[in-house]
């Protein structure tokens, strides 16, 4: 057995990783309703061997594809094989657990410099003067 590489120092065991095959929704003729050609990956984040760092991450993480119940169940059947389906599907999972390692930088806050309030303000004034003039003479705001 393999193992999934998901960085240079994380892996995991492809025994983790269950899979299912079944059809293709939508239209494909007489193929969608013989062949399960759709694969579905199912992984459990909390019986995993991950490290912490990424379960506590990935359970955190606002996606879809992450179930309550802590596992990640990602669909694939844009091909019409079953291998490019499972593939792609390898590949979409590879890049959400991965994607939990990235620390995003954390953002410093800068001040509006004085020319940019002045130019806000200028185009405020100007929008302000076209509104104006659209109204009949003589009528109060």
């Amino acid at each position: 057995m393999a193992d999934i590489q998901i960085s240079a120092r994380v892996s995991i065991p492809d025994s983790e990783v269950e899979w299912q095959f079944i059809r293709s929704s939508g239209a494909g003729g007489q193929n969608v309703n013989k062949v399960a050609t759709a694969a579905q990956l199912i992984f459990d984040i909390r019986a995993s061997t991950l490290p912490e760092f990424y379960k506590e991450k990935l359970l955190n993480k606002s996606d879809h594809r992450i179930t309550q119940s802590g596992k990640i169940i990602i669909k694939c059947q844009e091909s019409r094989s079953q291998l490019a389906n499972r593939e792609q599907a390898l590949a979409d999972f590879i890049q959400l657990v991965a994607s939990v390692a990235i620390v995003q930088k954390k953002r410093i806050a800068t001040r509006p410099t004085k020319a940019s309030k002045t130019r806000r303000i200028v185009a405020k004034k100007q929008r302000g003067g076209i509104k104006a003039a659209r109204k009949k003479p003589g009528t109060e705001g």
